[in-house]
């Protein structure tokens, strides 16, 4: 018999069950067999196989059933926020002036987001703004903009911790009371910040899509008042 032969020569079924039992653990590194195998109806040592089989099937539903549940859950935390980003879309429409629009902004995110700390950074004059607390007006080359010189250099969202010198601009003594925050662009127009108490709130790698969609929003909102 040559070489070639014994390679293509398939094992018969007594080799197959010699080595099976050299190898009792054959199908724990192989579970997927153990699924495709055919046990015989009767009673006795064999029936393990296919309680084996069972308990495979149980952990391969369980396993499916927990991952059924986590996208359930992400749908829905998904079809709630488009909601909140399309009231927010149509309280927009509404506003009939640049405050009327700010003021909207800020109390939608606070009410329907549930954010702690908003503000808003316009690249405005301030004389066309009613003061407040959560709005700051200055023009896109100040100086007190250095720290966010590399973030408005690029496009995403910033979550996370921001840098000292970003929460100090931004919330001044309540700075440190930030625990972690989203950075936003409004196009070329300004900054939008949320940030809370929360340390786990916002976090580098989180889904940035509906920041986009309420900066996006804004932007738009903002562009129907430009001069």
């Amino acid at each position: 018999m040559t070489d070639a032969s014994i390679a293509k020569r398939e094992p018969s079924e007594l080799e197959v069950a010699a080595f099976l039992r050299r190898h009792p653990d054959f199908l724990t590194e192989f579970p997927d067999l153990a699924m495709v195998l055919k046990m015989p109806r009767q009673v006795g040592p064999t029936t393990s196989l296919a309680s084996y089989q069972l308990d495979v099937l149980r952990d391969k539903n369980r396993a499916l059933h927990r991952r059924l549940q986590e996208l359930v859950a992400i749908a829905e935390r998904n079809e709630d926020l488009v909601m909140r980003v399309h009231g927010l879309t149509l309280a927009l429409m509404r506003a009939n002036s640049l405050d009327e629009t700010l003021k909207r902004i800020v109390a939608t995110l606070h009410e329907d987001f549930g954010t702690e700390w908003v503000r808003l950074v316009l690249f405005r004059a301030t004389a066309e703004l009613d003061p407040a607390e959560w709005l700051i007006a200055t023009e896109p080359h100040a100086p007190a903009l250095a720290p966010f010189a590399e973030f408005r250099a690029q496009v995403e969202p910033l979550c996370g911790r921001l840098a000292p010198a970003k929460l100090e601009y931004l919330y001044g003594v309540e700075a440190a009371r930030v625990r972690s925050a989203a950075l936003i662009s409004i196009g070329t127009r300004g900054m939008l910040a949320v940030a809370s108490e929360d340390p786990n709130h916002f976090y580098p790698g989180m889904g940035t899509l509906f920041l986009k969609l309420i900066a996006e929003a804004i932007d738009a909102a903002i562009a129907r008042f430009d001069r």
